[in-house]
């Protein structure tokens, strides 16, 4: 059996699987759109190690939730970056069903 042209409207994959990747990369690229939106506005943050805190100690400010916090500071570079793969990633999600001659969902 040889191998399909991509140029000639034969896809690997039936409709519906095609449609379900096309779903987890749009769902991927709102997700990085979304996390680097968030650089952008954020100068720090804060991660607090699970294994010793407990609910109460988030909600009383004069104690510390964790004595192991790690504090993450993302380069000026980094929102940028994952703004611009986000993007990449949908505009690509939307765009090639139509070069490979799938379906287009609405």
């Amino acid at each position: 059996m040889a191998a399909a042209d991509l140029t000639d409207g034969v896809s690997f994959f039936p409709s519906w699987q095609f449609q379900m990747w096309r779903s987890i990369f749009i769902a991927v690229g709102i997700m990085a759109i979304i996390v680097g939106m968030e650089c952008l506005v954020i100068d720090s943050a804060d991660f607090y190690s699970a294994g010793e805190t407990n609910a109460g100690s988030f909600i009383n400010p004069v104690t510390v939730p964790a004595s192991d916090v790690q504090q993450w500071r993302p380069k000026e570079w980094f929102p940028w970056v994952i703004l611009s793969a986000g993007g990449i990633t949908v505009l690509y999600a939307f765009t090639l069903p139509k070069r490979f001659g799938g379906t287009i969902a609405a």
